[in-house]
């Protein structure tokens, strides 16, 4: 039995097969356009996990029969480095064969060992490839990124982690057909992997391991996949039960019983600064954009039992709990981050829009970042029409129109 992780087992053998990246591996691709004309050449690939950075390296090494040597920023120091510079440059001069040192995380290497390589690049010793998920303007030195071209590659978007989890359930070096999975199955496991094809292929791989009857439903992929939040143990039921009274008295507008179950906690031992925090969340939650100046007292009562304790403190929280209970109520804000959070979580993470990202240095400018941004203040009122969501959300809406 082979136990080389799934990921491993079904990367790509060829740059067709790579998908989500065809900006550089399509036919009119930079990176494609290189290959065809047969040129060895020094890069910085650069975009999330899982988009299939190592995959590249490799293939290039595989393309241009190189010896592939990778290089860890952990493990390698100056000396290391240039003992094994001195062994390629001889291999190089006596049998002409290239050699691609790929480097993992290439923003984890110092200036000094950055530098370690400038002179084999500057003769042609080595193709040097590197991968990270770092933005390469603020983690390389310039002398070194000035010698090497930055690709940047994109999350692999829904469908295509789905085609990546096809092949993998039927290649004969993946799953070989032997397990069934359901489609909201693997819609899951592609959407959880949020454009990571090795976490999605990890997720897979863990699932089939589970299934007994060689069969993937949704269930099982939750129960294997899925984060769950850690039990503990909670002792003292009539702690909850009070803090519970509390809140839905607030809720319900009802000063008199606000007080009261606020005279009952602080009189039981209660820490002031629980009830505090809970106050502070009572005025976001149920008051919210009602009454914003609801926060502004919370906080301030939080201050002021912090402040001076107890007892002289308690009449803080007593003035919060009365105007927090008189205040108008409104969970909008509440409802709207709820729906935000859930479509962050179960959603896609597609990348910021590249007009919305800020360009500091010129390299991000040579990407694009910040191409096409209109600045409001050139407008009339300051408003202009533009999309800020990213492209799978563009009109969504958390919140109400002002009227």
């Amino acid at each position: 039995m082979d136990k080389t992780p799934l990921a491993d087992r079904v990367r790509p053998e060829d740059f067709d097969e790579i998908l989500g990246q065809e900006h550089l591996l399509g036919p009119e691709g930079p990176i494609k356009r290189q290959i065809e004309q047969g040129r060895l050449f020094s890069m910085v690939l650069f975009g999330p996990p899982g988009s299939g950075k190592t995959t590249i390296a490799r293939l290039f090494a595989k393309k241009f029969s190189a010896d592939f040597v990778s290089f860890s920023a952990a493990t390698s120091g100056i000396v290391e480095i240039k003992k094994f510079m001195e062994e390629v440059e001889k291999k190089k001069s006596l049998f002409n064969r290239d050699t691609i040192i790929f480097i993992d995380e290439i923003h984890r290497f110092n200036k000094a060992q950055q530098d370690a390589f400038l002179p084999y690049l500057e003769k042609g010793t080595i193709i040097l490839i590197g991968a990270t998920t770092e933005n390469p303007s603020f983690e390389l030195n310039s002398s070194l990124l000035s010698r090497l071209k930055v690709y940047m590659l994109k999350p692999l978007c829904f469908e295509d982690m789905k085609k990546i989890l096809i092949r993998a359930l039927t290649s004969t070096k993946g799953l070989d057909n032997k397990y069934e999975i359901t489609e909201e199955a693997l819609d899951f496991i592609a959407n959880i992997s949020d454009g990571d094809a090795r976490v999605a292929l990890n997720a897979l791989e863990l699932c089939a391991f589970a299934a007994k009857d060689k069969k993937i439903d949704l269930r099982l992929a939750e129960e294997i996949v899925q984060k769950k939040a850690l039990k503990y143990d909670k002792a003292g039921e009539e702690h909850y039960n009070l803090i519970s009274a509390l809140h839905k008295s607030l809720r319900g507008s009802d000063p008199d019983a606000s007080l009261y179950w606020l005279a009952r906690m602080l009189e039981a031992g209660e820490d002031p600064l629980y009830i505090a925090r809970r106050l502070v969340r009572f005025a976001v939650e149920d008051i919210g954009l009602a009454d914003p100046m609801a926060l502004v007292i919370a906080n301030a009562a939080k201050e002021a039992i912090d402040f001076i304790g107890r007892p002289e403190g308690d009449l803080a929280l007593a003035e919060c709990v009365v105007y927090l209970a008189r205040a108008k109520k409104s969970n909008e804000i509440y409802l709207a981050y709820e729906e935000a959070k859930d479509d962050a979580l179960n959603t896609l993470a597609q990348p910021v829009p590249m007009h919305i990202r800020n360009a500091p240095t010129l390299l991000m400018k040579k990407l694009g970042y910040g191409k096409g941004y209109k600045y409001p203040h050139n407008y009339p009122d300051a408003k202009v029409e533009q999309d800020y969501m990213p492209e799978n959300l563009r009109g969504k809406k958390y919140l109400k129109e002002k009227k």
